[in-house]
C-alpha cells in the first residue's frame, strides 16, 4: 500500500497546480472515450487471437449483439485501432486487421490490468 501512496504522489507532482492538472484531464478523457464501454478491449483481444472475420469475433466474446460489434468495429476502425478490409467475393468476405497503432496499446492495457487486479482486492478486503 505504501508503494501505491508513493506512486500516486510522484503522479500528483507531475501536475504542481490545479491549471496542470485540469489540463491533463483532457488526454485522459480522450483515452478513456477510446477504450470506455465493455466491449472494446474485449473486441482487440478476441482479434488478438486471430479472429478476423465478424462472426468470429462476435463467436468469441459472450453475449455481444452484432448490432453493438458492428458499431463498436466502427469506433476502433475510425480510432485507427483496426482496419477492414472487403473483398470482393461471393459472398462478399469482409476481414478486420489490428493496425500497427494497436500496439501502442500494450502499456495501457498492462497497467489498466495490474490496477484492475489491486482494486478486485481492496474490494474483496473492505467486504470481508
Amino acid at each position: 500500500m505504501i508503494e501505491i501512496t508513493k506512486q500516486l504522489k510522484k503522479s500528483v507532482e507531475l501536475f504542481p497546480n490545479l491549471t496542470e492538472c485540469k489540463s491533463s484531464l483532457g488526454p485522459i478523457q480522450d483515452a478513456l472515450y477510446v477504450l470506455g464501454g465493455k466491449w472494446r478491449i474485449p473486441i482487440l483481444v478476441a482479434m488478438l487471437e486471430g479472429n478476423k472475420h465478424f462472426g468470429e469475433i462476435q463467436r468469441t466474446i459472450n453475449k455481444i449483439s452484432a448490432k453493438v460489434l458492428s458499431h463498436e468495429l466502427k469506433e476502433l476502425e475510425l480510432n485507427g485501432f483496426i482496419t477492414r478490409r472487403v473483398y470482393g467475393t461471393k459472398p462478399v468476405s469482409i476481414e478486420y486487421e489490428l493496425t500497427e497503432y494497436t500496439n501502442s496499446l500494450g502499456p495501457v492495457i498492462v497497467a489498466l490490468r495490474e490496477w484492475g487486479l489491486l482494486h478486485r482486492e481492496k474490494v474483496k478486503t473492505d467486504w470481508h
